[in-house]
């Protein structure tokens, strides 16, 4: 069970280190149009990413053994995750860091954000930095372009700070008020989700669209409002309705596939109030919103038979 905190920070441990921590997270509604300007709605899981660092000699270097990889920092190097890391270390002190994910990756999760946020304390930490959050979320952003391109925020924010917020671009981060448990089910379609690949997609539709597309992102915003509205009311029943309707949105911009219908409709058909992807689509996970405890068990149970990895969000007030 996943039950999320208000934010993630660094932690010291029985032997002294000191590990530093990043939150995964699910959109709720409005992703993609959150890219051109308009509101989303997201939340923060208590798991994502930690890491530890330690100063070192020569060039600094990043070991991730979950995925068995090891690399230095290189802003010029043909491997993504050399030129992200050297994003985040820029002309600093040497630094050893060991870094590891608690969130599957590629699945709309954050789960690279979590780590960016992860590294950049830890570095921080190692070099004997004051490091604020708003510094975390800037370096992790560097690290974040390197892989997305144009990311919108949201993942490092959340990575950074957890809770349920409204993103907007061009306007601070809004924690919203919740009147009650927000409890969401959140299952992995095991189908890898390639976020630069569905953000270049949806940006090739605009171009080729614009009207249609702006009609899309007009409505999603519209169910972002009302989606908080409906949060600061306690009406689960009309936040799940929205996400319904958010899901047929964003299946109209070609974003889900048949691995994230199925899903969908095994939430809904097990009492779900509402279930869509979430992320950038193309695969990825479901988020299904639950009415209770006893309602997430039925849905856990239902996308369990259908799916590798299952979790349960939850927010309290």
């Amino acid at each position: 069970r996943v039950i999320s905190t208000p934010s993630s920070r660094s932690s010291r441990i029985g032997t002294g280190s000191v590990v530093a921590t990043g939150l995964g997270k699910v959109i709720l509604l409005g992703e993609h149009a959150v890219v051109y300007g308009h509101a989303a709605l997201a939340m923060g899981l208590d798991r994502g990413a930690s890491a530890e660092g330690v100063l070192g000699v020569g060039a600094s270097e990043l070991r991730l053994p979950s995925w068995d990889r090891t690399v230095r920092a290189d802003r010029s190097s043909d491997e993504p995750l050399a030129r992200a890391f050297a994003a985040i270390v820029g002309e600093g002190a040497p630094v050893v860091v060991t870094a590891n994910a608690a969130i599957p990756a590629g699945a709309g999760l954050g789960c690279s954000a979590a780590l960016g946020v992860a590294v950049a304390r830890a570095v921080g930490e190692a070099r004997g930095e004051t490091l604020g959050d708003a510094e975390a979320i800037e370096r992790a952003m560097a690290w974040e372009r390197v892989f997305h391109g144009n990311p919108s925020g949201i993942d490092a924010t959340l990575a950074a700070l957890g809770g349920v917020m409204l993103f907007q671009k061009g306007a601070p981060a809004v924690r919203v008020r919740l009147r009650g448990p927000l409890v969401a089910v959140v299952a992995d379609t095991n189908e890898p989700s390639a976020t630069k690949d569905m953000v270049e997609s949806v940006r090739r539709q605009r171009e080729e669209d614009p009207a249609r597309v702006a009609k899309v992102f007009d409505g999603i915003e519209a169910l972002v409002r009302n989606g908080r509205a409906s949060l600061e009311a306690g009406d689960l029943g009309a936040l799940g309705k929205l996400l319904d309707l958010n899901q047929t949105l964003l299946a109209s911009l070609l974003l889900s596939t048949p691995s994230v219908e199925r899903l969908v409709a095994a939430a809904r058909g097990a009492g779900a109030l509402g279930a869509k992807l979430t992320g950038a689509g193309g695969g990825g996970c479901v988020v299904a919103l639950a009415g209770d405890a006893a309602s997430a068990d039925r849905i856990e149970a239902a996308l369990r038979n259908e799916s590798p990895t299952v979790l349960r969000a939850e927010v309290t007030p």
